[in-house]
């Protein structure tokens, strides 16, 4: 058989877990995960690359309606993401009740022309036959998706069964990405996002989405194998600063540890890490500030 290629838009509402589906197809961590919402922000591009050809997995920010600027170009990349997709993947967390947002994200379905799945996702939590069996029905009344694929993200059940789905649904191509890479998201990029994930996890409830991380410099010595980042996170308020910090500095030196010791593996390098705190009133809503935090971005 000839090689075949495509593209997969994975689209949803806010953990429904399109990064935890992307990192388990690809055996790479390329989204970072949180059971935050909202925690992707840009399209990640991760690449598949087998036997069967290649499939570019374009993982988007959780369907949501735009409060601020910021949320606004989140919706912007779901939109361009259905545009440029093969197929569309829903993934939907069947353990969770069918709601406002999931009919929201239905109706914005309505107006693609590719072939569409749904992905019922976490069906390791649910039980199969009183609770997934409806939700499937449900979804099959919609009669709108192509496919109807129960899996598990977390534990890979069904996962390589759908990815064999999304194979058939390729045409013949040749490969647009190199068959070396996994991913088109530049180490700089994605270092503040190893970092902003692990802001997320040790802030617990205090700062939902009024974090960014900017790297400011990204130098690295080829010769000595090692990388230098300096990095500040941006906060809202100067109440959320010190929380950042932690006492003493405790918490940044948790976050920035083991955000280093996860570069260090992924990049296959030493890495020296320095990090900054700085408050930014309204950077969810400042273009410049957005656009800079994008510029590493690239298809």
């Amino acid at each position: 058989m000839k090689p075949r290629f495509g593209v997969v838009a994975l689209v949803g509402r806010p953990n429904a877990g399109k990064s935890t589906l992307l990192n388990k197809v690809l055996g790479h961590k390329v989204s970072i995960v949180s059971a935050k919402p909202q925690t992707t922000r840009n399209r990640i591009v991760g690449i598949l690359n087998e036997e069967r050809g290649q499939i570019a997995f374009l993982d988007t920010p959780g369907v949501h309606r735009p409060l601020h600027k910021l949320n606004v170009r989140m919706m912007d990349h779901v939109r361009s993401s259905l545009s440029e997709a093969d197929v569309v993947a829903l993934l939907v967390d069947a353990a969770e009740p069918f709601g406002k947002g999931d009919q929201y994200v239905i109706d914005m379905l309505r107006d693609t022309e590719t072939k569409r799945f749904a992905v019922l996702n976490k069906v390791d939590v649910v039980n199969k036959k009183h609770a997934l069996l409806p939700v499937m029905e449900h979804y099959s009344g919609f009669k709108l998706f192509d496919e109807i694929v129960p899996i598990s993200a977390a534990t890979g059940e069904g996962v390589s069964e759908l990815v064999s789905l999304f194979f058939a649904s390729m045409e013949e191509g040749e490969p647009r990405y190199s068959r070396e890479d996994f991913t088109t998201q530049p180490e700089r990029f994605f270092a503040a996002e190893i970092i902003r994930e692990k802001v997320l996890h040790h802030t617990s409830d205090e700062l939902p989405y009024t974090t960014a991380v900017a790297v400011e410099k990204f130098d690295e010595d080829e010769e000595t194998n090692f990388i230098r980042i300096y990095a500040t996170i941006h906060v809202e308020r100067d109440s959320q600063k010190p929380i950042v910090i932690g006492r003493r500095g405790e918490m940044i030196k948790r976050i920035g540890t083991e955000a280093r010791v996860e570069l260090e593996s992924i990049l296959g390098a030493k890495v020296f890490l320095d990090l900054h705190v700085s408050v930014h009133a309204s950077w969810r809503d400042d273009q410049r500030f957005l656009g800079e935090l994008e510029w590493p971005i690239r298809d």
